[in-house]
């Protein structure tokens, strides 16, 4: 699979190495020699863009908006604290808030190519071992199917489908009870530990604790 890094600098130069190390073909490239390769139909199977203190009017961006026309998945690199100031709005395929793994980046570039080629349901989330099925509301581990409350999947797919970011308890209680936050993280942390004694072992962390501030799906 062919991945085009854009704005590529020394920071994220390793992003671009693990990769390769999963055999993909990394070619990197400035936004302006993207979009040319793009209007020329040469299409990789991902744009991996750098937007890491870009402005939104920088070519970055406007790559980012004209590249989710065509079947390419475009996917944005920024650091995490740049993650809240992010365009609800921007037609990324997904998102890498740098630092990250190797294995979380491979996972994700995998996953939104996938996603833009039509083989992967949009109704199924899978994340490693882990697969939750939107549609029968039903949730699994390396094939196994995994009993949860209808308040435990709701925590779970809330997270899976906000993977990589922190989620506060105020807006866990606020989008998955569906009420404002009163004193309540109490309600949250309970039913976290009861989703990890059931989805989670001694070696599978999917649910991290942010000290102070709530919780982060990671990718599997």
């Amino acid at each position: 699979m062919n991945v085009l890094l854009v704005d590529a600098t020394e920071e994220i130069q390793p992003l671009a190495e693990a990769l390769a190390q999963a055999s993909f073909a990394v070619v990197a490239g400035t936004a302006a020699e993207a979009a040319e390769r793009l209007a020329a139909d040469e299409r990789p199977g991902a744009l991996l863009v750098n937007l890491i203190d870009q402005m939104p009017d920088a070519p970055a961006f406007e790559l980012v908006r004209s590249g989710s026309k065509g079947p390419v998945a475009v996917i944005g690199i920024l650091r995490r604290d740049e993650l809240p100031g992010l365009d609800p709005d921007l037609p990324l395929d997904d998102f890498i808030a740098y630092p990250t793994t190797a294995e979380e980046l491979v996972a994700r570039v995998r996953r939104a190519v996938r996603r833009r080629a039509g083989e992967e349901d949009p109704n199924v989330f899978r994340s490693g071992d882990l697969t939750i099925d939107h549609t029968s509301y039903k949730v699994f581990i390396g094939g196994q199917p995994v009993e949860l409350t209808y308040k435990e999947y709701e925590l779970l797919r809330f997270l899976a489908l906000n993977e990589g970011k922190v989620c506060t308890r105020e807006t866990l209680l606020s989008r998955v009870w569906g009420y404002d936050f009163y004193g309540g993280a109490r309600t949250v942390d309970v039913h976290i530990r009861r989703l990890r004694s059931k989805i989670e072992d001694r070696h599978h962390t999917l649910i991290e604790t942010v000290r102070n501030v709530g919780y982060r799906f990671r990718a599997g």
